[in-house]
């Protein structure tokens, strides 16, 4: 866990960063925004970032967000300001903790954010087998490729590879190919110069450096364009990578893990994905089973999810009664636990009285010959557009995904590029 302090927390500091260090957290410190994004640009990174609440923590946001540097933000300050802190959260910081710290507030928040990503839960037989088979490779150095349907936890398991190998005590960094746009990826992976291109204020260092003696997760490798897989190859071959506008490669030594929802070999066969690099990064494959097909996962799952939730929302924590557990067993499960996840989310918040009832379990149980896709009457079809079909099909999937893109084109069954690029059109239109 790195933790990025900006600011003196209100003269606490000192207090607080014992605390965290107390809990296994690395603590750097910047004066101030400014020279909290050159730490960041510089590639030391964070896993989280505590400012004083009186800060600009708009500022702060919304200068992550043009850089597409992902990192929770929490604000502190003096417990009494509760009007600094409403405004802090408005801002866009995910938590506020009062000043002087509290050593369990401070210990559950690092605890919070190591959890969503350090949880293997399972009771599967299928689980177990991959896991064990896991256990024995995380030690090598050797490239492994993740696969398995959209939800199924591949970024979990490259987590707790990386937690089980010899490079655990240095960084673990994720990009989702998806997830950028083409054109910044290149960037974003490989880092670039001052002035390399518009919008280059500052050099910055891209996450193959960022993880450098560490290990570096590809996540949905299939979606990186064909044009860049080549110089991705290259570093990979090579321990080294050209920043964009650099004059000189840079030496890396990291471990490459890569996950993909598509069968890459399809892929290859397609002409969208190159064959010489699926060979570098299929050295070892490990594949998640759906959650359909590994049914003894789904209570634990939903029973952590459940104490997750209840917690997160100050809910006194109710048991899944027989009857929702038997609804959850019986559900086909497309989005997998991402989808569980969401639904329980939703349940933990719809339940009234002493359990969990089926009631507030909203599985999606439209049947095929009575709806269309899209949750519309086949009559409703008669008349329309195929592109105002799609566009409804579309924005009505997203909205049952509570948001989650990836679970959305998962359903639709389009690449979360298309998706991007819808959403984008109709964006322009409203």
């Amino acid at each position: 866990m790195r933790l990025l302090i900006i600011g003196e927390l209100e003269g606490q500091i000192g207090a607080a960063s014992k605390i965290a260090r107390n809990h296994g957290a690395r603590v750097a410190q910047t004066p101030n925004i400014d020279t909290a994004l050159v730490e960041l640009r510089s590639g030391r990174g964070a896993d989280l970032i505590m400012i004083e609440a009186k800060a600009n923590i708009k500022k702060l946001v919304d200068m992550l967000d043009a850089e597409r540097i992902v990192v929770p933000v929490v604000a502190c300050g003096i417990e009494a300001n509760s009007e600094i802190a409403v405004a802090a959260i408005k801002a866009g910081a995910k938590e506020y903790i009062p000043l002087p710290p509290d050593e369990e507030l401070i210990a559950a928040v690092l605890e919070a954010i190591a959890e969503e990503s350090h949880a293997v839960i399972h009771a599967s037989p299928q689980m177990k087998k991959l896991l064990e088979l896991a256990d024995q490779v995380a030690g090598s150095d050797a490239s492994i490729l993740i696969t398995g349907e959209s939800g199924t936890g591949k970024e979990v398991i490259a987590q707790y590879i990386h937690r089980k190998s010899k490079r655990s005590n240095n960084n673990f960094i994720s990009v989702n190919c998806a997830a950028i746009p083409e054109a910044l990826l290149e960037s974003e992976l490989f880092g670039h110069e001052k002035g390399a291109f518009t919008g280059a204020v500052a050099r910055r260092i891209g996450k193959f450096e960022e993880a450098n003696n560490g290990t570096l997760l590809l996540d949905e490798i299939s979606e990186m364009d064909i044009r860049l897989q080549s110089k991705l190859l290259r570093a990979i071959q090579e321990h080294e990578i050209d920043r964009v506008g650099g004059s000189k490669p840079v030496k890396i030594n990291i471990r490459i893990l890569a996950t993909s929802n598509r069968d890459l070999q399809q892929e290859v066969k397609k002409g969208t994905f190159r064959e010489d690099l699926y060979f570098r990064l299929n050295v070892i494959s490990l594949h998640l089973s759906p959650l359909r097909e590994r049914k003894e996962d789904i209570l634990p799952i939903a029973e952590f999810f459940v104490t997750k939730y209840s917690k997160a929302n100050s809910i006194n924590e109710r048991k899944l009664s027989q009857a929702a557990i038997e609804k959850l067993q019986n559900y086909n499960w497309t989005g997998n636990v991402r989808e569980l996840e969401n639904i329980i989310h939703r349940a933990v918040l719809l339940a009234s009285g002493t359990e969990i009832l089926p009631e507030a379990i909203t599985v999606n149980v439209a049947k095929p010959e009575e709806k269309a896709e899209g949750g519309l009457n086949k009559n409703e079809l008669v008349g329309r557009t195929v592109e105002s079909v799609e566009k409804e099909l579309i924005l009505d999937t997203l909205n049952y995904c509570l948001g989650n893109r990836t679970h959305a084109a998962n359903i639709l069954g389009i690449s979360i590029r298309t998706l991007r690029n819808k959403l984008k059109i109709y964006g322009e239109e409203v």
